[in-house]
């Protein structure tokens, strides 16, 4: 009970505070008041959160958080079976899909040879497709991992910074090694770098080759060109996989240049094997004010377009009178 209601009941006054239902504990006794829908709300949350201390995982507040939003979500979902699936077991730890999306986002890279995580930063898509790809690794499903993003800077300002090429695209790799770090022991990753079966890479050095038998995420790609995403995803080998991640949100390119992740969403759209998985700012998993801010941006965003067809809905009327 002490675990199921948390350190001096904070898990219960988040219930409380989160749910219609009155909830009373006596001993190790739940009473639920309120009316019949409620009650079975809150009973249902009691469940999962009984069913997930039961696996020997143990409760957080955040754990708390998304089971009472899961529960309160239209679809039908056990989130115990979400929060309590392991991905990858490293270094003491478990790595986890977090929220619903997150799971279908991990159960398409079992099932397709191709994935696109599109959605918000903070939402773990490149977080879990480098799980992903250590879990294939050390399965030996792959012989390598292959991890690539577009250096979009990578004319002017990159030639002002200091040391060697690898010096100069590191900085835009580095969240790319940062996830390798916190999954495998950090003196095994240079390594694995240095013989070849784990290859962190621009985009542009994907040209030309063949890649089998390879894990491959191409990160940041709201930010490759119609034709340079056609050239990656024609790199696909034999017992190879592919995971694509970006924000459609986020384009940096320049003068307006048209995103290969918006087009591929058209193009390749229905084609058998190959997935598209969407994840919100409902699925952000970093502290709980990114998701605010990106569904505040969203909002805004929305309200603009809104005003801006208004706007010229407005002058196409008046240049008709005139």
């Amino acid at each position: 009970m002490v675990n199921l209601l948390g350190p001096r009941d904070e898990f219960l006054r988040l219930m409380e505070k989160e749910l219609a239902a009155d909830i009373l504990v006596r001993g190790n006794e739940v009473t639920l008041t309120g009316t019949a829908a409620d009650t079975a709300l809150a009973a249902d949350i009691f469940t999962e959160l009984v069913t997930i201390l039961r696996t020997g995982q143990g409760l957080t507040k955040e754990t708390v958080e998304r089971v009472v939003g899961m529960a309160g979500s239209a679809e039908e979902v056990s989130a115990a079976e979400v929060l309590t699936h392991n991905i990858l077991s490293t270094r003491g730890k478990s790595i986890r899909a977090k929220t619903l999306n997150q799971k279908r986002y991990v159960e398409a890279i079992d099932a397709n040879t191709i994935v696109f995580g599109i959605g918000p930063a903070g939402t773990g898509k490149t977080y879990l497709a480098v799980a992903k790809a250590v879990q294939a690794l050390q399965r030996k499903e792959v012989t390598r991992i292959i991890l690539t993003r577009p250096a979009i800077e990578a004319g002017e300002r990159l030639g002002f910074l200091p040391g060697t090429l690898n010096d100069k695209i590191d900085p835009y790799l580095r969240p790319l090694y940062d996830a390798l770090h916190d999954m495998m022991d950090p003196e095994a990753v240079p390594k694995l770098l240095t013989a070849g079966t784990i290859e962190v890479a621009p985009l542009a050095y994907m040209r030309g080759r063949t890649l089998n038998d390879a894990f491959i995420i191409l990160d940041e790609a709201q930010n490759t060109s119609m034709e340079q995403m056609k050239m990656f995803l024609t790199r696909l080998g034999f017992n190879s996989k592919i995971v694509v991640t970006g924000d459609i949100t986020q384009v940096d390119l320049p003068n307006g240049q048209p995103s290969g992740l918006r087009g591929v969403q058209q193009i390749l759209d229905g084609v058998d094997d190959i997935s598209f998985c969407t994840l919100t700012n409902r699925d952000v998993v970093r502290h709980k004010l990114v998701g605010r801010i990106v569904a505040a941006y969203d909002q805004f965003e929305s309200t603009n377009q809104v005003q801006q067809a208004f706007d010229r809905a407005n002058r196409a009327t008046r240049r008709s009178i005139q």
